[in-house]
């Protein structure tokens, strides 16, 4: 204990931020070797580069608040070989917001939160160095691991960061380098940072129900190789912001030259609302730095599927040869999209011939919509500043048209919708998202809802088994669990003849709730996937035992679900 102490140099202090007055802020900054739990009943200051060093891991309570300090740049960075694990709940998420008074809060308030993994990049020796400053590597190198494991964000969002570092080399919101495919990543919602939202530098990690709020230059940026997949994403924009250096949705390299440098990126996206700085094709007033909804370049090989990109002053520019070469054989994909009211909805710079992009897009076999203004995609309120709603109306086009037949969408990382677009009946930014948080005075810990008690944000004190919900189900339904101490959890479900049919988890976790999903028209993994079963009734059975083999420590319950079909 005393060696992570003189490392993090955690001091317990009375502290004022930008004239307000905390009892107790714990510091974090410098660096830990060895594993730190927070306490969500305390509140956090990021000074300067905070890392988490490689065999260590950092763990955050539901509801934990923690503040970045902008004269150090305050920023967390996970190196590889570390781990984070931030698991928020949908009342109680975790959140890293400025240290600014309420009311003075602004763009760059801190730097970010940055994981570098062990996973492939497509830069030369496979090793890179994230931007910013923070003099942290990232990348497998010649033994990289895509299936690396970086730990878990679930339910967090990230306010008011992207300070820069130096002109030029901002922070991200969240920046991923070299992040394996096991890590978890979902539930996150970037609000107002000063550089991209989210940005993805190789690697093969997944992500869904993502949010980028109001950031000045991208919302979601790839480079260097990243072959993620990503799932129900919005990207909001503030009609007054944009980047000197041109604002998308979308900005996808390969890599800063646009070599054929392998792994090629390859990132897949779907059902993904993408809402730019125009309601109308004819409004004007809006920052002339907004450039497109998706800048495809440099020879990205991407895929934009089941999604919305509306209010634009470009919908889709293809930028260069090896990128249109990429759409030419369909290595770079868009199918059974919504374009809606964007002032030019396709545009291409290519010296690949006479490539002709709108014959390539309006193709009918690629199931793409062409509407003339965003309100033909009829969203309830898409535009709202303070309180958006990307629910599909009644008739609208977005309830249908989706399709998960081409091999980029097939996997079964994947949920497969009739909706295009990021909702189809369900709000999932519901209670966790805020999308005007200016005025939060947060306490710890933090929490959505006054329903809930403080008690069940920390460590819980016993091993527990919900009942799903809903039940009976169709098409998912949520089971969750609480563990009182680290332990090895299984759920699996079975028949009514006690035939295994479905593993749920099978991993070690951190004490803390959880929840776990089980899909009755297909999931985001094979394990969790019920799509081939027949309606009927099904037990669910959680084993658990706390990982130092203690007797005390186990724990068994077993419930029944039914599922309709």
């Amino acid at each position: 204990m005393k060696k992570t102490i003189r490392l993090a140099v955690i001091v317990v202090i009375a502290f004022v931020m930008n004239n307000v007055s905390f009892a107790q802020v714990v510091e974090l900054k410098d660096s830990i070797t060895t594993d730190l739990k927070l306490d969500s009943t305390k509140q956090y200051l990021l000074k300067g580069f905070f890392k988490v060093k490689s065999g260590a891991k950092i763990t955050i309570p539901a509801g934990t608040v923690i503040y970045g300090d902008k004269n150090s740049k305050g920023s967390l960075i996970i190196e590889r070989g570390a781990k984070i694990y931030a698991n928020g709940t949908a009342t109680h998420p975790i959140v890293f917001t400025s240290a600014s008074a309420p009311g003075a809060r602004v763009t760059g308030d801190w730097g970010g939160i940055l994981i570098g993994g062990n996973a492939s990049i497509n830069v030369p020796g496979g090793v890179g160095t994230f931007e910013g400053g923070v003099a942290t590597q990232y990348g497998g190198g010649a033994s990289p691991n895509d299936d690396d494991s970086s730990g878990v964000l679930r339910y967090v969002r990230i306010e008011y960061s992207g300070v820069p570092f130096v002109p030029n080399s901002e922070i991200n919101g969240l920046t991923m380098g070299g992040v394996g495919r096991k890590t978890v990543i979902e539930y996150i919602m970037i609000t107002e940072n000063g550089d991209d939202s989210f940005e993805w530098f190789g690697g093969t990690v997944n992500g869904k129900y993502l949010i980028s709020n109001k950031p000045v230059d991208d919302d979601f940026d790839t480079d260097f190789g990243f072959r993620g997949k990503i799932q129900y994403a919005i990207a909001l924009r503030n009609p007054s912001v944009a980047d000197v250096s041109g604002s998308h949705a979308m900005e996808a390299d390969n890599d800063g030259t646009g070599s054929l440098n392998t792994p090629r990126s390859n990132p897949t996206i779907s059902n993904a609302t993408f809402v730019g700085p125009m309601q109308t094709t004819a409004a004007t007033g809006f920052n002339p730095n907004f450039k497109r909804g998706s800048h495809w370049r440099r020879s990205t090989q991407y895929g934009l599927h089941n999604s919305i990109v509306m209010g634009w002053p470009v919908g889709i520019f293809i930028d260069g040869k090896n990128t249109t070469t990429a759409a030419q054989g369909d290595t770079l994909t868009l199918r059974n999209t919504i374009m809606a009211g964007n002032k030019k909805q396709f545009d291409t710079t290519s010296s690949n011939g006479t490539f002709d992009i709108n014959a390539w897009a309006n193709d009918a076999s690629k199931g793409n919509t062409l509407l003339a203004e965003p309100a033909d995609a009829m969203l309830e309120d898409a535009f709202n500043q303070n309180a958006p709603n990307f629910l599909p109306k009644a008739g609208s086009p977005a309830l249908s048209g989706a399709s998960f037949t081409h091999p980029r969408v097939a996997d079964s990382y994947f949920t497969q919708t009739t909706f295009r677009g990021a909702m189809g009946a369900n709000d999932w930014t519901k209670g966790w998202a805020v999308w005007n948080p200016q005025t939060i005075v947060y306490t710890s810990p933090y929490t959505v809802t006054s329903v809930r008690e403080i008690a069940e944000v920390g460590t819980p004190n016993n091993y527990s088994l919900s009942q799903n919900y809903p039940n009976p189900f169709n098409p998912s339904t949520t089971i969750n669990y609480q563990l009182p101490t680290n332990s090895h959890v299984t759920i699996k479900v079975y028949d009514v003849l006690g035939k295994e049919v479905a593993t749920l988890v099978d991993e070690v976790k951190e004490a803390g709730s959880y929840e776990v999903k089980f899909f009755a028209e297909g999931g985001y993994a094979s394990g969790r996937d019920a799509s081939k079963l027949s309606s009927g009734i099904y037990f669910y059975q959680l084993k658990a035992h706390q990982t130092d083999g203690g007797q005390a420590g186990k724990f068994y319950s077993i419930k029944k679900m039914l599922m309709i079909k």
